[in-house]
């Protein structure tokens, strides 16, 4: 079994070395036979444009702050877009440069009080700066066109934020969730016009984004209280990890996005760096620009299990391990806002209990929360959720979405 394990490691990185970019700088046969444990080559290759290098001194501005904006590319013939540079803060508060896309219609708002701004929290689960929202909407590739256009077909203004940070740290929630308040921050600070101080927000956020939206729910009254949020919609989160893990652990092409999963998380905390043997060194070097499709390929093809990674036996029972899933499970404190949490029943990866165990916690705190139960597996859910996204923001807007207290339909 252990020398099958290993020809399948070396079978994936091989295809991965054959599959993914190579750098100029890389001796891809050396870096596979003696893999450098050097922290730097498993960060995502930094972009080459200036505009996301932030000014000196932007460590001492306020979180929120807007450092440089431009139009952006892309098509949107019914609004205008801006990418946004931005001031956030990483897991352990520490300042970072953030980027966002803010897209307002052209349309004048026409509805009562002032235009509604929607976070959409786009469903992220890749590693590499070309996969994120602000690359992948210039280029208009990303499967978040759609929902987007719906919701700017509601003349609703939306923001976009690459919520994983410049390390593009997958799975890091709280991260996210400060990227996130952040973005709704820089997007009223903008010279659009018609958003400012009491422009009501709705976030909203699937799977990769789920687990981004849930913190931004969680932290905003303690983070951001300043923004007027009236409501987060919330779809098959992976925000229990403990949970997640034996469904997605080497099965299939869940395997891959588990891996990256992983990998995300020790680039954000790099004290978890040390448990990787050689093999996790080699992946994640191969790894460092992936996106979501590649990792699912390479997962279908050969699956592997995290603790091929680690010379570890058991990874869940190593303190730092068992901390930093702590540090990023949501359901200590109550978001503020009404929350809709929704989650695909027949679920087989990504289990309908990591959103009951969120819902309970929430609600053990007073919060003011639905579940719904949707009828299909995580990426029926999905596209479901593409095609009514839009309207739930509206029965948000209008206070109409989650009742009082908890409750749970279906």
């Amino acid at each position: 079994m252990a020398k099958i394990r290993a020809i399948r490691i070396w079978m994936l990185v091989a295809l991965a070395a054959a599959l993914l970019p190579v750098h100029a700088h890389a001796n891809p046969a050396l870096d596979l036979l003696h893999p450098d444990r050097d922290p730097a080559k498993i960060m995502p290759t930094p972009p080459a444009d200036a505009f996301y290098v932030p000014p000196p001194g932007f460590e001492a501005k306020p979180p929120g702050t807007l450092l440089a904006v431009r139009t952006a590319g892309g098509i949107w013939p019914t609004a205008r877009a801006l990418e946004l540079l931005l001031r956030s803060t990483d897991s352990r508060n520490r300042p970072i440069p953030a980027v966002a896309t803010l897209l307002l219609p052209n349309a004048p708002w026409t509805g009562p009080g002032p235009r509604p701004l929607v976070s959409y929290n786009h469903p992220i689960s890749s590693l590499g700066g070309s996969c994120a929202p602000s690359s992948e909407l210039k280029e208009t590739k990303t499967n978040g066109i759609l929902p987007i256009q719906l919701l700017l077909s509601k003349n609703y203004a939306v923001v976009v934020p690459d919520h994983q940070g410049p390390r593009q740290a997958y799975a890091a929630g709280r991260l996210g969730g400060h990227i996130i308040l952040d973005a709704i921050r820089a997007a009223l600070l903008t010279p659009m016009p018609g958003l400012g101080r009491n422009t009501p927000v709705v976030m909203t956020g699937y799977s990769g984004g789920a687990i981004a939206t849930s913190w931004a729910a969680q932290l905003a009254p303690a983070y951001a209280p300043e923004l007027a949020i009236v409501g987060a919609l919330i779809g098959g989160g992976p925000t229990d990890y403990r949970l997640v893990m034996p469904a997605m652990n080497g099965t299939n092409a869940a395997s891959g996005v588990l891996l990256a999963a992983a990998l995300g998380l020790a680039r954000e905390y790099p004290e978890l760096l040390p448990l990787l043997n050689d093999n996790g060194w080699r992946v994640a070097q191969l790894f460092r620009d992936i996106c979501v499709e590649t990792e699912s390929n390479l997962g279908a093809l050969l699956p592997l299990r995290v603790e091929q990674l680690t010379d570890v036996p058991d990874p869940l029972s190593v303190p730092i391990v068992r901390q930093v899933l702590a540090d990023n499970r949501p359901g200590a404190t109550a978001p503020s806002m009404p929350v809709f949490l929704y989650h695909g029943v027949q679920d087989i990866w990504i289990p309908f209990a990591s959103s009951e165990v969120l819902y309970r916690d929430w609600c053990a705190h007073d919060a003011r929360v639905r579940l719904q139960p949707m009828f299909g597996e995580h990426f029926i859910v999905g596209v479901t959720e593409v095609l009514v996204d839009h309207l739930w923001v509206e029965d948000m807007l209008a206070g109409k979405l989650v009742p009082r207290g908890c409750s749970c339909s279906g």
